[in-house]
């Protein structure tokens, strides 16, 4: 059972970058003019009209060359695919005092294959881990939003409006960035449990302390029994960021993350030290995701407030292995720290725990 939040002050005002902005275009250049040479000094009239027919005629076929270059040109402009990539140009904010991000390393676990093999000709996953391209960019990040969620009551009614809202506002933040990439982004769909169990394509799950919330092949569970609203009450930035977990799952579901990360979990074992080792790595980052999430829409003039993020920043520090006693998410103090990468920087390169030392995901 988690424990009443403690820890660090939360930051103060930690500054976010500005939305994303796509590459400038392509500079179009056009060919040298061409040079003619001078006359030659005491030509006869029948010559000089020669030499005028012909340059008559020079003159003509450079003005075609010269309307068909510029043709060329203005096809190519009109074709040309300007790339959305993310790269914000401001510097990432410093982290709060006291704190400092997780180090990051050369990929430990690199992978050979890189996109899903698939019969569509659109975005597809790509099946890579610390190497993979949407960690690659120091600079890029979630576009700062507004988000607007309904105030929370503790119900099950209230709780389903809140997340629907909060799933929307997650959408809207992951969807350009992972589409920027060519990945095939979708929604994930969204349930709400009421019983004291419930059926995913993982398996039947019991409802208790520890599933506050569960991600499954494209499908996130809320049951509102879960999320211990006797304990943490009228609370919603530890709601939200707990939501923001599970999202992040998706988040890695989409690009490829996730079955990259299963490959590796099945050819060591899933309970083995390697095997959990790649499950720390796969949980602690999805909480740098969700940190980004709240780090990206507070103060923006919606619903998402400088409390709601206090709270969830000083709650990370109550969740973890040290309070579950398990080994597959990372300690509590690991689980703190790499949700306050992503929440006070906003950067997806800070999330790279496939690359990061071990001694920053035990």
């Amino acid at each position: 059972m988690t424990q009443p939040p403690h820890g660090q002050w939360p930051p103060r005002g930690a500054v976010q970058p500005p939305p994303v902005h796509g590459q400038p275009p392509a500079q179009w250049h056009h060919g040298a003019p061409h040079q003619f040479p001078p006359p030659s000094p005491r030509r006869s009239v029948g010559a000089i009209v020669g030499i005028c027919l012909g340059a008559v005629a020079v003159l003509a076929l450079g003005l075609v060359a010269i309307v068909s270059l510029n043709r060329d040109d203005k096809d190519h402009v009109a074709n040309a695919g300007y790339q959305t990539l993310p790269n914000p140009t401001s510097q990432a904010a410093l982290p709060p005092s006291g704190s400092s991000s997780p180090s990051s390393s050369p990929d430990p676990f690199p992978t050979s294959s890189s996109r899903a093999p698939s019969s569509s000709s659109g975005p597809q996953k790509i099946l890579k881990l610390g190497d993979h391209p949407i960690l690659q960019d120091p600079n890029a990040g979630l576009q700062n939003r507004v988000c607007s969620l309904p105030q929370w009551q503790s119900s099950q009614q209230a709780a389903e409006a809140f997340f629907t809202a909060a799933g929307k506002c997650l959408d809207d933040a992951w969807g350009p960035f992972l589409e920027a990439y060519r990945l095939p982004f979708t929604p994930p769909a969204l349930h709400f449990p009421t019983g004291a169990s419930f059926e995913t394509e993982c398996g039947t799950i019991q409802v208790g302390i520890a599933t506050a919330a569960y991600y499954c092949e494209n499908n996130l569970y809320v049951p509102f029994r879960g999320l211990q609203t006797d304990q943490y009450g009228n609370n919603p930035g530890v709601y939200l960021a707990l939501f923001a977990h599970e999202y992040g799952h998706h988040v890695q579901e989409v690009a490829g993350l996730m079955d990259a990360a299963w490959q590796k979990i099945y050819e060591t074992g899933q309970n083995s030290p390697a095997g959990l080792e790649m499950s720390r790595r796969k949980e602690l980052q999805a909480q740098c995701f969700s940190g980004m999430f709240l780090g990206a829409h507070v103060d923006q003039g919606g619903t998402v407030s400088r409390d709601m993020y206090n709270k969830a920043w000083n709650d990370q520090e109550t969740r973890g292995d040290n309070t579950s006693r398990s080994q597959d998410h990372g300690t509590n103090a690991h689980y703190a720290s790499w949700w306050r990468a992503g929440a006070s920087n906003n950067r997806v390169a800070d999330c790279n725990t496939f690359s990061a030392p071990a001694s920053a995901v035990s």
